[in-house]
């Protein structure tokens, strides 16, 4: 869920350099987000493998979608990679009380974002044990 369609480009890239293998969905807003979540609920859809959250998002931040995947009957327990530019404790301590399983700060540099697919790669390969 990112609202920079750069940085949706950085992560499709990122999982293709580590060969993951997945259906990428770009939800680009909170509240979007939110209705996605409740449409899964509703419609007993599988959830998704990982989810990857900017905590910036426009209409609903991304603390309140994160909540809502933890209050969800469909996606309680998946892997949630926080992944924003806020380097800030405050918004660490509250990603990390509602859920979130990594908190990642937005590398600047490719090289450092491409290695993110290895990370997300990771979890999502602890899901499907």
């Amino acid at each position: 869920m990112e609202d920079n369609p750069a940085d949706v480009n950085l992560i499709r890239e990122a999982l293709d350099e580590h060969q993951v293998e997945c259906k990428l969905i770009h939800i680009r807003d909170g509240q979007r987000a939110l209705e996605f979540i409740e449409s899964l609920d509703a419609e007993q859809k599988p959830s998704p493998d990982l989810v990857i959250l900017d905590l910036n998002l426009p209409r609903k931040p991304g603390s309140v979608v994160l909540e809502a995947i933890r209050a969800s009957a469909s996606c309680p327990s998946v892997p949630v990679a926080v992944l924003t530019s806020s380097d800030n404790q405050k918004d660490k301590n509250e990603a990390a009380r509602l859920g979130a399983s990594v908190y990642i700060r937005k590398p600047s540099r490719l090289a450092e974002f491409l290695k993110l697919g290895g990370t997300f790669k990771e979890m999502i390969g602890r899901t499907s044990q």
